[in-house]
């Protein structure tokens, strides 16, 4: 019996399932924390050469391709928000709780802290981004808020102190580069 490609594609996506490596939250929290500084450490020098060089701006913003603080606080959390609506509660609520422990160490902070600092820069997004949900927009009018790029435009968007919509549709594709792939994730792995 010769199988056709679509049951051919069936079993290798039943023997995918079945032979996912399994890992632990612990485990999931280290690889999420560490893939995503790993990225922002690497990214943000490309990050600040585009916004250095876009024409958008009518002074240029010299933004320190070593300065990626607040980018991977941005990074960090936009994809934090995006837990909720990858795993189901319980799961969310087990890989942010370590996720705060973990970080917390790492900032020299306590867990508490920690969470009131991600509170304070989930707020700033929310209102720079209303009434709009999309975490991508809202990372990308967070870095212009904290690099304070308003100052570096021309004088109708800084008087209005809001983004340039041309340069914010180019920040957007590049902030695209810095969201989490859940699903290349999960093809791989199985949380247990």
């Amino acid at each position: 019996m010769v199988l056709t490609s679509s049951k051919t594609l069936n079993l290798s996506n039943m023997f995918g399932s079945i032979l996912k490596k399994k890992v632990s939250s612990d485990k999931l929290a280290n690889v999420f924390i560490n893939g995503l500084f790993d990225a922002t450490q690497n990214g943000f020098p490309v990050l600040a050469e585009f916004i250095n060089e876009d024409a958008s701006f009518s002074t240029q913003p010299d933004i320190d391709p070593q300065d990626h603080h607040e980018f991977s606080l941005i990074v960090l959390i936009g994809n934090m928000n995006l837990l909720e609506s990858t795993f189901d509660g319980e799961q969310a609520f087990e890989v942010e709780r370590l996720i705060f422990e973990k970080l917390s160490k790492a900032y020299g902070m306590s867990v508490f802290e920690f969470k009131s600092m991600v509170k304070d820069y989930r707020h700033l997004m929310n209102r720079l981004n209303h009434p709009s949900k999309n975490v991508v927009y809202a990372m990308s009018k967070t870095i212009f808020d904290k690099y304070t790029l308003y100052n570096f435009q021309d004088e109708y968007f800084r008087r209005m102190q809001v983004p340039n919509p041309l340069f914010l549709k180019r920040m957007d594709e590049m902030m695209e580069n810095f969201i989490w792939d859940w699903d290349a994730f999960f093809k791989k792995y199985k949380v247990d």
